[in-house]
């Protein structure tokens, strides 16, 4: 999990170069191009081939977490281009906490009072990397929180079709959707690219390819409630890239902010692993 991290600290970090030369719908619909042809050859090889592997009785949700993730990383590399490495995974963090604060009205499941205390936390941590009423603020800022949002619902439709589906054949209709529906987005803003950024986009694929196969096998190693607390590491990866590559600037507010949000995050976690396993220790209720 922590290569993982590592590897798409790297790539946000081939991202923000790209995007900072090209256009943004362009790059990620390439991106995509490689991830859809990923899916297909591990569709190839499927038991059951591609048809086996698309075979859902939930389309049109997977369609639609599909489209999510694809607008998602837009607007996340629309932020590395106007915020920067830095302050975007800064505010990106609290993504965690959305999906506890979401989990509820959206998969019905009960927050005690910590996780809620937990939350509010993560979010007074946001607003002193936002700044709102300061001279300091701009709208920009608030690009990364929408991205965050945005995944965070990703991350719950994951949860809804993990009931009926499995983790490869959601991993293919990701690629799949995506892939469609940048090449309809992007195509029309193509732009010539240099020998060197083709080299550089061809090391954004690859960082795709290895971050997703890193992941898989975490989870096939470890829990998620386990490897969870790991994906935070993407944060310092991320912003020493900003820092050192980018040459981008460390705000104390964004340091605090950043602080606050990773100490809440990972609170709210360790109190759901706790309820957790207070349920499975719980004796089984007779009817």
């Amino acid at each position: 999990m922590i290569v993982t991290t590592f590897i798409f600290a790297v790539q946000d970090g081939i991202s923000n170069h790209l995007a900072g030369e090209y256009n943004v719908y362009m790059v990620v619909m390439i991106r995509y191009w490689f991830f859809a042809a990923l899916v297909c050859a591990i569709g190839m090889r499927h038991a059951g081939g591609i048809r086996g592997l698309a075979r859902t009785s939930q389309p049109w949700l997977q369609i639609g977490r599909g489209l999510l993730l694809a607008v998602e990383i837009l607007v996340m590399v629309t932020a590395f281009v106007y915020l920067g490495m830095v302050e975007s995974h800064a505010v990106f963090a609290c993504y965690p906490l959305l999906i506890a604060a979401l989990s509820g009205p959206v998969l019905g499941e009960k927050l005690g009072w910590r996780r809620w205390a937990a939350i509010g936390v993560g979010f007074i941590g946001i607003l002193i990397i936002l700044q709102p009423g300061s001279g300091v603020f701009s709208l920009a800022a608030l690009i990364p929180f929408v991205a965050a949002g945005m995944f965070a619902l990703y991350g719950l439709l994951n949860r809804y079709v993990a009931r009926r589906d499995g983790a490869m054949t959601s991993f293919f209709w990701t690629g799949i959707t995506g892939g469609i529906f940048m090449t309809i987005v992007g195509l029309p803003f193509w732009q010539p690219m240099t020998g060197p950024d083709w080299v550089w986009m061809g090391c954004l694929c690859l960082t795709g390819v290895a971050g997703h196969f890193t992941l898989i096998k975490a989870y096939e190693l470890a829990e998620a409630g386990t490897l969870q607390p790991f994906a935070y590491l993407q944060l310092p990866f991320a912003a020493s890239i900003g820092l050192i590559v980018f040459h981008e600037q460390l705000r104390i507010n964004v340091v605090i902010g950043a602080g606050l949000i990773v100490a809440a995050g990972l609170f709210a976690l360790w109190r759901e692993q706790q309820r957790k396993r207070a349920e499975r220790r719980s004796p089984p209720q007779r009817s």
